[in-house]
């Protein structure tokens, strides 16, 4: 599975568990950090855990496995690193004060409409 592959199939585990405002940034020209970050709110502390365990599923389903995950304790945010794609999911105030799409407002913004038709 490639970065692109991967980072669909997060972002489509986080649709499953109605994410908000679900953002796929290709970020691989920019860091060696990771090829693509998939940035999305949930709407309670819950749902930060439910959309965690969302993605491991589908990522294990499919043989991938997260390296590194932070953030489970508070519940406000979360950073899941699958190493070329790095997943954050923040309730609305974390992501307001983290502010991703601004620190990286160079990343290309794929396409979700076309990301969640595909199979």
């Amino acid at each position: 599975m490639n970065s692109y592959e991967l980072a669909a199939l997060l972002a489509k585990a986080l649709d499953s568990k109605k994410g908000q405002d679900i953002k796929v940034l290709k970020t691989e020209e920019l860091t060696t950090l990771a090829d693509y970050f998939v940035l999305c709110t949930a709407t309670s502390n819950t749902q930060v855990k439910a959309m965690s365990d969302a993605c491991e599923e589908a990522a294990e389903k499919q043989g991938e496995h997260a390296h590194h995950i932070e953030g489970h304790r508070d519940g406000t945010w979360l950073l899941m690193d699958f190493s070329s794609v790095v997943v954050h999911v923040f309730t609305d105030e974390a992501r307001k004060f983290y502010d991703l799409e601004r620190l990286w407002s160079d990343a290309q913004e794929m396409d979700m409409a076309e990301i969640l038709k595909e199979k």
